[in-house]
């Protein structure tokens, strides 16, 4: 058993990140541990990872996200604010409680760039997060502060996607 806090960071743009996170999630499930997926941004309830961790016991998944963030000046800003704002606190229950071995807080490196939530607060959940859990943040344009509180921190880089070659998002592959 894992007797002190880890905390990785899957970042960058290219395409993997949420990917990785989720290999780790299926690495801890075939360890009988307890995982959380939170989801600060993602709301689509056709993904395929939701579905399959859907039928994997001791996996909770939440999308709190509400998916495209528009500009800081659009309309709909606050409400997207709002939601990750909420994931955080769902964030910090799980955390407080020792509810699970593993949580992902995907896209939350995205959340902290995009100010929908601040850095601080991530840091400081974080800090205090009680030993033997393991945190996975994901995300682009992750936060220096966030890179230094990580002990593990992997920059995907895109060379190639096929998005760019006009290949459009595929079941199985983007979802």
């Amino acid at each position: 058993m894992n007797v002190h806090r880890r905390v990785l960071l899957f970042t960058g743009d290219g395409k993997g990140k949420t990917t990785a996170a989720l290999g780790m999630v299926l690495r801890a499930v075939g360890h009988d541990m307890r995982v959380c997926v939170i989801q600060f941004i993602k709301n689509d309830p056709e993904t395929g990872e939701r579905r399959a961790l859907s039928q994997l016991s001791g996996v909770e998944f939440i999308q709190a996200g509400l998916g495209f963030v528009p500009s800081d000046v659009h309309e709909a800003f606050p409400a997207h604010r709002q939601a990750a704002q909420k994931a955080l606190k769902i964030a910090e229950e799980k955390l407080c409680k020792k509810a699970c071995d593993l949580i992902v807080l995907d896209e939350i490196c995205t959340a902290c760039a995009m100010r929908l939530i601040p850095v601080e607060a991530v840091t400081h959940l974080i800090e205090n997060t009680p030993p033997a859990i393991i945190i996975v943040m994901t995300g682009r344009n992750a936060p220096t502060a966030l890179i230094d509180i990580a002990d593990t921190v992997t920059f995907m880089e895109c060379r190639k996607h096929g998005l760019q070659a006009g290949i459009p998002a595929e079941k199985g592959v983007e979802y």
